[in-house]
């Protein structure tokens, strides 16, 4: 049933999908149409891969052949990527060790080295993997690269990792809050490269009130380094005059004795009822964004075992929540469909209106294999078969739309 919004107006559907070459679909997608591409493109193990374009030179043997055809396949369908992203746009490429260094090079090449996000190592095998000689793999990487960084819209970070127990402090009203210092701890600032934020305070250790100017029974304080030497504060005399009531005087006990500093009370709940976030590292554990187990989990739960290594939805959340919640994702190498479903879920848990492209090949599923069993012939059609149960069980609505014309 189609969603109807309070204008009256149907929203587009949350999951749209395209069978097809993603090398004949993106050229139908207009310049800056995407906001965020997420893509698990197929892994270079040395063996053939699905997308066998005519390579110039041919795929060559040997190590460097192999690598020399990935990459050759990959150009393309990255500068294309980086042609449909709007400039405030970012994209997330899975990868494991065979390629990471030949996508990471490829990459700086086509979105720019300077407009590199992160290499994120993800845990998504916390046992390992026993087979083979060396050590016990239990990760891949995720590499993320802006379209722009000056104008990217994406947030590194996440209402999900914010513990309770990192704001131990409480207000008489039972507001949760951490000390931060008000001095700027790098360095790199100091009196001499930001001047106008070296200037002296007023507070009162008793009372802990904060002030920009002298008062009853306050002492003067300067922001210094612990060793002593002169320092600057993080915000401007405007700003504490604005927010005194999130500063508290207090005395400290340094290796140079006793001394009145300035805080910031940092509040587990800010003011304006934003949700707090918190900055993400760059290695993902399973616990928190799930595993291959839990991936072959999820698959399993709506259309069968049909898929060797899924991603989990955790992973396309966690990404997801980097981005507004209405952004417009694209999956040009769809597999099993994991980042339609994450679209959906993470719709249904904050009311957003992300929509999802997802687009797949006719690749065929090897002969004798769970989901040939099952009735899957290609990986397409268990892409299009989870995100139509997807729909079926969260809603959003589900169309397809022929490689031939323009989406969207």
């Amino acid at each position: 049933m189609a969603r109807i919004a309070e204008d009256g107006s149907v929203p587009a559907p949350w999951n749209t999908f395209v069978e097809g070459d993603n090398l004949d679909v993106l050229p139908t997608l207009a310049a800056g149409s995407v906001d965020l591409i997420y893509v698990d493109p197929p892994y270079n193990t040395g063996n053939d891969f699905a997308y066998h374009d005519d390579f110039r030179g041919g795929r060559g043997s040997g190590a460097v052949g192999r690598h020399g055809a990935w990459t050759a396949m990959m150009r393309p369908r990255l500068d294309e990527a980086r042609r449909v992203l709007a400039p405030g746009g970012a994209i997330f490429v899975s990868i494991d060790d065979h390629e990471v260094a030949y996508l990471r090079l490829l990459m700086d090449e086509v979105f720019g080295e300077a407009n590199l996000l992160g290499q994120i190592v993800v845990n998504l095998n916390p046992k390992g993997r026993q087979l083979g000689r060396g050590f016990a793999t239990s990760h891949e990487y995720l590499l993320a690269y802006a379209r722009d960084l000056p104008r990217c819209v994406l947030d590194a970070s996440s209402p999900t990792g914010v513990m309770e127990s990192d704001f131990p402090l409480l207000t008489d009203d039972g507001r949760r809050y951490r000390r931060l210092p008000l001095r700027n701890t790098n360095k790199k600032f100091n009196p001499a490269t930001a001047p106008t934020l070296h200037f002296p305070l007023w507070g009162d250790p008793t009372t802990g009130r904060v002030a920009a100017a002298p008062f009853t029974g306050a002492t003067r304080v300067e922001p210094v380094f612990g060793d002593g030497r002169p320092a600057v504060w993080r915000w401007s005399v405007p700003r504490i005059e604005e927010r005194a009531d999130d500063l508290e005087c207090r005395v400290v006990r340094g290796a140079r004795g006793e001394r009145v500093d300035v805080f910031q009370r940092d509040w587990l709940q800010p003011a304006d009822g934003a949700s707090r976030r918190k900055k993400l590292r760059t290695i993902w554990l399973a616990e928190e964004v799930g595993s291959t187990d839990t991936a072959v989990a999820e698959l399993k739960a709506l259309v069968g075992h049909v898929f060797e290594s899924p991603k989990p939805t955790g992973l396309v959340r966690r990404i997801l929540e980097t981005m507004p919640a209405d952004a417009r994702v694209l999956d040009f190498f769809a597999g099993s469909g994991t980042t339609g479903h994450a679209v959906a879920l993470a719709n249904t848990a904050d009311g957003g209106t992300r929509t999802c492209l997802s687009v797949n090949s006719a690749e065929p599923t090897r002969p004798g294999s769970n989901a040939a069993r099952a009735g899957y012939p290609t990986v397409a059609a268990i892409t299009r078969a989870r995100l139509r149960a997807v729909a079926e069980r969260h809603g959003g609505g589900y169309v397809e739309r022929t490689a031939d014309v323009p989406v969207g």
